[in-house]
């Protein structure tokens, strides 16, 4: 289980080999420094730049930036050194002890220590942080302790085959210890990171400064160079329309956008001067979550009932151009773990009529709704616009009007993310599309473990169609003890059989990731692990 750094050169190789898919300067063209590349992000903006409190996606977005890990995955989803260049699992499987850079600062003074990384564990399963990405990923962790300046030593209450994945995302981080013992607001306000950029001013609601760290040493293993990054600054921007943002990169007002809706990815087909890079998340499809602790999809047959009335397939094929692919599974298509089942998932009104029937809902309103000892099948579904790109909501709009048809009156609640945030938290809905990314098949334990119904420190919690299966749990503890692949395996199998087969969720697609960026940016890579962009090799060629 040890890894060792490689051949910075070899890792070079590739990369470049990668870069040049999307590249149309000629090979012989050279990186030039400089510059200031403008990012226009169509997510959320960040309450806070520290992905440890709370721990959602437009924080990992702008957090790549200034923030580096212990690990991080290459493209063929290896393991590879980062802030640490070796690590070893113990026999038992209840700890592991990581080897750090030793020619690490943070930008703040302080130098990368095995302190560091016990510190920032501490910060991630500290309540008062408020953490939940990063907080469910370390619920096996036990504590860090310093065998020296070098070397961490993680300890587990029980063995954990998806730590490295864990430890491979933005939302665990490694943050100066110094900076951490500032004020929350603070540390919100400009983390501190070993990253290539700093973040030096926060526009609230217009865009935030991140400024190049010229002492930089620390690229993960498969960076395309060495040293500080090409770019100078980058002005991140809020600018959630997304006709205002493909309109400011086609006049060259801004060089990167996210988010894009897929009629605009097919528009860019026929520009010269943009070019896509198309990045899928990994760990959980995208899907809607049916809310099994309450009426009416507490019931088997009604939750079943809904999925059959729901014509996903077309609608994914009217909305989204070819830019997504229909999913039949709770996890990505990235994820080898990964079970399809597509005969549970087709679309038979008169399957889930002959279901509503059964479960009691015999009677009809004057408006066509199914009724059950005089209650309207009635039920609540919140939307974030934030989260939501517009074909997103579009889709849902027409599942609402498939699930009309079969009898289901659905309440599509539009909301920002602070008010879906607490819907979910009251429980306050009946459906509800939650992406959640994490590295790795184990995303299904946070997904899906009874446990997962229980609050992290932050309020929220993962398991929002509330299954409680011990059958279930017992499944994906022990995929998550085991280190045997064709073991855990099987056991991912029988546990999505488990999801899929209970009618708990309705896949829709893997959770989508394109980015546009017009053709003078070269070197913008996305990031194997979670799919967010790297500027760190990015460079102007103008």
């Amino acid at each position: 289980m040890n890894r060792t750094l490689p051949s910075l050169a070899a890792a070079a190789s590739v990369i470049l080999l990668i870069a040049g898919c999307t590249s149309t300067a000629p090979a012989n063209t050279e990186p030039v420094s400089g510059g200031t590349l403008v990012y226009a992000t169509g997510d959320a903006e960040p309450t806070c730049l520290d992905p440890h409190v709370g721990g959602n996606y437009p924080q990992a977005l702008v957090a790549t930036q200034y923030l580096e890990s212990l690990v991080s995955k290459d493209a063929d989803g290896e393991i590879i050194p980062w802030l640490a260049t070796e690590w070893s699992e113990a026999d038992d499987g209840l700890s592991w002890e990581f080897t750090l850079r030793d020619d690490v600062t943070f930008t703040d003074g302080t130098p990368l220590t095995s302190e560091a990384v016990a510190a920032n564990v501490a910060h991630l399963q500290n309540p008062e942080t408020g953490s939940s990405t990063g907080y469910l990923a370390l619920q096996n962790v036990t504590g860090v302790e310093a065998v020296d300046d070098t070397t961490a030593r993680i300890t587990l209450s029980q063995p954990d085959s998806g730590l490295l994945d864990s430890l491979s995302q933005p939302w665990l981080a490694i943050e100066s210890p110094t900076a951490l013992q500032r004020t929350a607001e603070e540390n919100c306000e400009s983390p501190v990171g070993t990253g290539p950029f700093v973040v030096t001013a926060w526009d609230r609601q217009q865009s935030i400064t991140l400024e190049r760290n010229d002492d930089y040493t620390s690229p993960p293993a498969d960076a395309a160079h060495q040293g500080p990054a090409y770019l100078e600054s980058i002005e991140w921007r809020f600018l959630p329309d997304s006709a205002s943002r493909y309109a400011a990169l086609q006049s060259g007002t801004v060089d990167v956008i996210d988010n894009v809706q897929p009629d605009t990815i097919v528009a860019a087909e026929g520009e010269d001067a943009i070019e896509e890079i198309n990045a899928p998340r990994p760990g959980a499809s995208n899907r809607i979550e049916l809310n099994s602790s309450k009426a009416p999809f507490d019931d088997a047959l009604v939750r079943e009932a809904f999925i059959r009335s729901a014509n996903v397939d077309d609608s994914v094929a009217s909305l989204f151009f070819g830019t997504a692919e229909r999913s039949y599974s709770a996890l990505s298509s990235v994820e080898s773990f990964g079970i399809s089942k597509p005969e549970l998932f087709e679309y038979d009104q008169e399957a889930a009529a002959a279901l509503l029937d059964e479960a009691g809902y015999t009677e009809t309103d004057a408006e066509g709704y199914r009724v059950k000892n005089g209650e309207r099948l009635e039920v609540d579904f919140p939307v974030s616009t934030n989260q939501s790109i517009p074909a997103e909501v579009s889709l849902f709009e027409q599942l609402q009007s498939t699930a009309k048809e079969a009898g289901f009156k659905v309440n599509l609640e539009p909301l920002d993310l602070s008010s879906w945030y607490g819907a979910l938290g009251e429980n306050d809905y009946d459906l509800v599309s939650a992406p959640y990314t994490k590295v790795g098949a184990d995303v299904l334990r946070i997904l899906f473990d009874s446990d997962g119904t229980v609050p992290a420190p932050s309020g929220y919690f993962a398991n929002h169609s509330q299954v409680k299966n011990p059958e279930l749990d017992a499944l994906l503890r022990g995929a998550n003890e085991t280190s045997d692949d064709s073991e855990r395996a099987d056991l991912y199998a029988q546990a999505q059989d488990i999801i899929l087969g209970g009618f708990y969720i309705l896949p829709l697609y893997d959770q989508q990731n394109h980015y546009l960026l017009r053709s003078d940016v070269k070197g913008l890579r996305a990031m194997p692990t979670v799919s967010t962009p790297t500027l760190y090799d990015a460079w102007l060629d103008r």
